[in-house]
C-alpha cells in the first residue's frame, strides 16, 4: 500500500544509528511535516538506510511530496504503527495544476456585417 502526502517540513530530528544482530550498521531519520488543508496536521515520518542522505538536501520551510507505506507490529501485546519514507521530492510552487498555460479567449465576439441595412432584425 504506497500512499502519498504533501506538506511543509517543519522539523528533522535527530539521525539516529546503530548495529545490527548480524553486526551490519543501519541509520535512521525522523522528520515531520504539516499538510496544508483547511485544518493541517503535522505527521511523523521515518526514512532508513541510504535515504537518509538523499534526505539531507531539505531543510524546514521546503514544501515536499513524501510517498511512504504505513507499517504496524506488535511488541509486548501492543501495537505500533510507523509511516515508513522511501522517496521523498521537492514540490514545485511555481508548476500550473493543469500543466500548460491557459488558452485567452477574445474579449468579445465578432459578427459579420450585414448584407441588408433596411432589415434590422440580428436574425
Amino acid at each position: 500500500m504506497a500512499l502519498e502526502i504533501e506538506g511543509v517540513l517543519q522539523q528533522v530530528l535527530p539521525e539516529v544509528t546503530g548495529t545490527s544482530k548480524s553486526g551490519n550498521s543501519w541509520v535512521k531519520q525522523d522528520f515531520v511535516i504539516e499538510t496544508d488543508e483547511q485544518y493541517p496536521k503535522k505527521v511523523n515520518f521515518s526514512l532508513w538506510g541510504d535515504k537518509v542522505a538523499e534526505f539531507k538536501q531539505y531543510t524546514p520551510g521546503d514544501k515536499i511530496k513524501v510517498s511512504f507505506n504505513l507499517e504496524s507490529r506488535e511488541y509486548n501485546g501492543r501495537w505500533y504503527t510507523e509511516a515508513r519514507a522511501w522517496r521523498v521530492d521537492a514540490v514545485d510552487t511555481n508548476a500550473f495544476i493543469g500543466g500548460s498555460e491557459p488558452t485567452h479567449m477574445p474579449s468579445s465576439p465578432t459578427l459579420p456585417p450585414a448584407d441588408n441595412d433596411t432589415d434590422d432584425l440580428p436574425f
